[in-house]
């Protein structure tokens, strides 16, 4: 199906990022829903393999710096061990399949009887109109280009499921030329984004795979652009008032960025949308394998 062209309804950035938030939780549950673990475990993947290897199939075989280049806040050297023969065990189409199957198996387990409502059919058709919106927009956006270019699925919990995918790899690609534009590394954006949201250290060394010292070296050049003040000895860095008013105009920036897939459907579009998918939406977050 092609691209809708309506003529666009205005829809303020506040809107887009709420719209956003609120469906985010339905495409976030695919990297944490044991169907998924269970598909790609059946194609030799586990672990950040099947990540990288899941998220990035869209792009086709491209190689551990492309994927590294889009994901953009990724140790390229995690990435490169992920990748490592991921093509050799599979190909990028059945990742894909086996990816949406997943996800919108998983959907219908935690959504139960309301899987099939009237309400989560016509969610389905409003998030589709924004994301088909999108399409119409994929210069510089990568990775959204390449989850824009896959075939439509059939059922309505996926087309929801991919509708949102496309919606949030085109906020990110955004997000990372906002970044770019602030000059802001990927370990410096992490850096500032833990001290903004007030999230556990941990967590993203963990998963974004960054040795001690370079988060030490990014911390020091966010101090020396008096963004954040220098840490203690122990505990995390605090933004300087001038860091958090960076944070919020890169949030508000990736807003406006955001916006032209959103004004397919207008304010009353966007409200519609979030109400028939927050209780959708709710369940997802309140499932015991999305994180808390």
């Amino acid at each position: 199906m092609r691209p809708r062209h309506d003529s666009p309804q205005p829809v303020s950035p506040l809107t887009a990022h709420k719209t956003w938030r609120t469906l985010e939780p339905l495409h976030g549950l695919v990297y944490f829903a044991p169907e998924s673990t269970e598909a790609f475990a059946r194609l030799g993947l586990t672990g950040q393999r099947a990540y990288f290897a899941s998220r990035s199939a869209a792009m086709g075989r491209v190689g551990p710096g492309t994927v590294a280049a889009t994901f953009y806040n990724f140790d390229p050297d995690l990435v490169r061990r992920s990748m490592d023969g991921v093509w050799d065990l599979t190909d990028p189409a059945t990742v894909l399949e086996a990816r949406s199957v997943a996800a919108g198996s998983a959907l219908r387990r935690i959504l139960g009887p309301t899987a099939d409502s009237p309400e989560l059919v016509r969610a389905a058709s409003l998030a589709r109109r924004a994301a088909d919106r999108a399409g119409t927009w994929t210069c510089g956006r990568p990775l959204f280009a390449g989850h824009a270019d896959q075939p439509w699925p059939e059922e309505h919990l996926r087309v929801l499921w991919h509708a949102q995918t496309l919606l949030r790899e085109f906020r990110g690609d955004g997000h990372i030329a906002v970044l770019v534009g602030h000059e802001l590394g990927p370990v410096e954006a992490l850096v500032l984004h833990e001290a903004f949201d007030d999230l556990p250290t941990a967590f993203l060394r963990t998963t974004r795979g960054w040795p001690d010292h370079e988060w030490e070296a990014a911390t020091a050049r966010l101090v020396e652009r008096g963004w954040l003040r220098p840490p203690p000895s122990a505990g995390p860095a605090v933004l300087t008032e001038e860091g958090a008013s960076v944070r919020r105009q890169i949030e508000e920036v990736t807003d406006r960025l955001s916006v032209p897939a959103y004004e397919a459907l207008g304010e009353d579009g966007c409200a519609e949308l979030r109400a028939l998918v927050r209780p959708a939406s709710r369940a997802v977050v309140a499932s015991p394998e999305f994180p808390g």
